[in-house]
């Protein structure tokens, strides 16, 4: 009787490891899954992991630490594996934001069903075709590697409440970096237009060139998004994959 209890105390703290990844990060919080549906599923796989690693889970010593402090590491570990994931796609967002600001879609969002959110047009496009991405290069099963990886390295009870964030800051600059290659083209286009529109406006000074430019610059974005979406698979592969291989480092 006291190993079950052990075995569901330790089902239920290694769950705030998995609970936030499929809750809070995207792209999970892409797709309009009930919330009964993600934990019930973030406590499978907490039994799994613990059903296959007896030793580093519910045998552990995680009593001595004591419940609060365990949880609180446990839920602190989950949130920085998401946190990886959620700098991937909200470099992608920005990146959409950047070009629907440039293009004179500044003002024009679009309403997440899902997170009941604002998002920018092309932002939406690039976070769609990145979870895309992330689910072709078999993302959701590094995931499981990467949590059964974590309960090795770290075992329950031994999460704490600091870390390097070195390889975090180091991510950070790199995923930014590439999120912006992705808008690089439509970005140089519409840089283009802006010039030749200005020097319109100081030629044919009669001319609307303000409407003119927000015709032409619509229809350049238009065009030019496929392009860049089709021709930048390899990034968008590099940015998850970099997403799923800095999680290790994190542990």
């Amino acid at each position: 009787m006291e190993d079950l209890t052990d075995q569901a105390v330790a089902v239920l703290l290694l769950s705030l490891r998995i609970a936030p990844m499929l809750g809070f990060a995207q792209p999970f919080t892409l797709l309009r899954i009930p919330a009964m549906v993600r934990m019930m599923l973030g406590i499978s796989l907490a039994a799994w992991l613990v059903h296959g690693n007896p030793e580093a889970t519910w045998r552990a010593p995680f009593w001595d630490a004591g419940l609060p402090m365990v949880a609180a590491g446990e839920l602190f570990l989950g949130v920085s594996l998401a946190l990886a994931l959620q700098l991937a796609f909200a470099a992608l967002l920005t990146a959409g934001r950047t070009i629907d600001i440039q293009a004179g879609f500044g003002l024009a969002v679009l309403v997440d069903p899902t997170t009941r959110s604002q998002m920018p047009l092309a932002g939406t496009l690039f976070a769609y075709a990145g979870a895309a991405v992330f689910f072709g290069i078999g993302g959701p099963q590094d995931l499981l590697a990467v949590w059964a990886a974590s309960v090795e390295k770290v075992p329950l009870g031994a999460a704490s409440l600091g870390g390097d964030p070195a390889p975090m800051l180091e991510y950070m600059g790199a995923v930014f970096l590439m999120a912006i290659g992705l808008a690089g083209i439509v970005l140089l286009i519409l840089f283009l237009l802006d010039l030749i529109v200005a020097f319109l406006s100081r030629t044919l000074p009669q001319m609307n060139v303000l409407l003119l430019g927000f015709q032409v610059k619509a229809i350049a974005t238009m065009a030019a998004l496929p392009f860049a979406l089709s021709f930048s698979g390899a990034l968008f592969a590099q940015l998850m994959r970099g997403a799923l291989e800095v999680m290790p480092r994190l542990i």
